[in-house]
């Protein structure tokens, strides 16, 4: 596993394991228990998931210790814009059976983040936090942050993959020293639809998802790649023994068409 290094010197494993849509009951447990039996130390999951206590039974099975795992959980919308995050922070705790989070977001950039995020730096500095971020903000959303005087975030985690990269983005990022986190990684299964990535899975004797994945990690992104079978669950950790070339990291980054698969920040309703 290779590691970032984040702003406060907190080291995160550049491929998480994510629980999006992943039930509480019959695959939460399951699906975790098996990614850190096999090697996953990350796990991504959220409020909204509806999935921690499912998330928690895995860890307790797996038998690795909770300091050797890098749980991120984060704020839904409506306790954001409710003024609740420091009690939606310590129901997370709960249901996740542990006094700490490695990371907290900020879902979304909803009505109320200015005050979120203050209450969660507080979080941060009374230690119950060891990172904390946002999730799918803009540049003009951390701007707001910015001018309100209070900590830069660590992480953004944002919708990022060969299709939608945000170059520009990327690149005002880490001159303010956040670091990005991808979600939806693998394009929903829309990489399989472009011939490049056959061609580079025959060329390096790789499966498609494992060139998507390595092109993420040389990129510098943290990848959250999700999946409740087994056999994916393994292949998507096993990018770490091999690199792509430069040419082929340029074709991947040509197939840009920064179009989205998930929601538009600027334009969500929930």
């Amino acid at each position: 596993m290779d590691f970032i290094t984040l702003s406060n010197g907190t080291k995160i494993p550049q491929i998480g394991f994510g629980v999006y849509l992943v039930d509480n009951d019959t695959e939460a447990p399951g699906a975790v228990e098996e990614a850190l039996r096999i090697g996953y130390r990350h796990i991504d999951t959220a409020a909204i998931y509806k999935n921690e206590e499912g998330v928690a039974k895995g860890i307790a099975a797996s038998g690795v210790a909770r300091a050797d795992i890098f749980l991120t959980s984060k704020i839904w919308n409506d306790d954001i814009r409710a003024g609740r995050t420091k009690e939606a922070f310590q129901e997370s705790l709960d249901r996740l059976n542990t006094d700490y989070l490695d990371l907290c977001l900020i879902h979304w950039p909803v009505d109320g983040i200015v005050e979120a995020w203050r209450s969660l730096v507080e979080l941060y500095e009374e230690g119950k936090a060891k990172a904390i971020g946002v999730s799918n903000f803009k540049q003009h959303h951390l701007e707001q942050l910015k001018e309100a005087g209070l900590m830069t975030p660590m992480v953004n985690q944002i919708e990022l993959h060969p299709q939608l990269p945000q170059k520009d983005f990327a690149d005002y990022l880490k001159g303010e020293g956040i670091h990005i986190q991808a979600w939806s990684p693998l394009m929903q299964g829309k990489f399989m639809e472009i011939d490049l990535f056959h061609e580079l899975a025959n060329k390096y004797e790789k499966t498609p998802s494992q060139i998507v994945l390595r092109w993420h990690l040389q990129t510098g992104h943290v990848a959250l790649p999700k999946s409740v079978t087994p056999s994916r669950i393994q292949e998507n950790l096993n990018v770490f023994d091999f690199q792509l070339s430069s040419e082929d990291m340029a074709a991947i980054d040509a197939i840009a068409t920064n179009e989205r698969i998930g929601p538009d920040p600027d334009k969500i309703e929930f």
